[in-house]
């Protein structure tokens, strides 16, 4: 028995490791897909391959989850085949919020070009969909697990549950307080309201289901707010003939 689970231990850490590697490897392709057409856009945002690089020094504790009090970065889902629609769904309303408040109340003037959040579609699939992977790797896979491998040891675990709740809100306010947006008090509050709750509940999912739910949380986000934006404001321009 101790063989056989030890033995589907090994395939999940295998199936996390080849996960955390395609998406690197989605990461690597971003960048020279980037190069080939930066020559289109010049102020195109492309990755270095050091940066892709960077991604591989939280490699190793994709095999620590469990020590840390984590699920597997990507757990077997074959009883669960709508495992990713809750993750996403709250991605998409972050998104659409943002959205709503920021394109169709706060912007007065139509765009004369695309604006910084946003790169020409379909290279921002794969900006975006990097950066999500960045993102939830340093602001949440590396300071949360090594935060619980910590937990789970020191006086063998005894403050491992209030521990994690400290851990979620300090990786939660990071974001917004890095990004301190400007204008109106009250787009100022709904953007550190928002910021907050969304990385909030991705250390909740991170917690409670593994790696790959706050990052589904994340790229449904961006899907709505940076990807599928850029679409309609490419779009506008066209008609435009900007």
């Amino acid at each position: 028995m101790a063989v056989l689970i030890k033995r589907s231990m090994n395939r999940t850490i295998q199936k996390g490791i080849l996960f955390y590697l395609l998406l690197v490897l989605f990461a690597l392709i971003g960048v020279g897909y980037g190069a080939q057409v930066q020559q289109v856009y010049p102020d195109l945002r492309v990755w270095s391959i050091t940066t892709v690089g960077i991604m591989l020094i939280a490699l190793p504790l994709v095999a620590l989850q469990a020590q840390a009090g984590l699920p597997p970065i990507w757990p077997d889902h074959s009883k669960q085949p709508f495992y990713f629609l809750a993750p996403v769904t709250i991605g998409l309303v972050f998104g659409l919020l943002d959205y709503i408040i920021i394109e169709c109340i706060l912007t007065q003037q139509p765009h004369t070009s695309l604006p910084p959040y946003t790169q020409p579609f379909p290279y921002s699939i794969f900006l975006y969909g990097s950066g999500a992977f960045e993102i939830e790797v340093f602001y949440r896979l590396l300071p949360i697990t090594l935060g619980g491998l910590f937990l789970q040891y020191y006086k063998k675990g005894a403050y491992g549950e209030p521990g994690f709740w400290v851990l979620a809100l300090l990786t939660a306010l990071r974001e917004p307080l890095e990004q301190w947006p400007t204008g109106p008090t009250w787009f100022v509050t709904y953007a550190l309201l928002t910021g907050f709750g969304m990385n909030f509940l991705q250390a909740i999912y991170l917690k409670r289901f593994g790696f790959w739910s706050a990052l589904l949380i994340r790229l449904g986000h961006y899907l709505v707010w940076h990807i599928g934006n850029g679409v309609l404001i490419e779009m506008a321009l066209q008609n435009s003939g900007k």
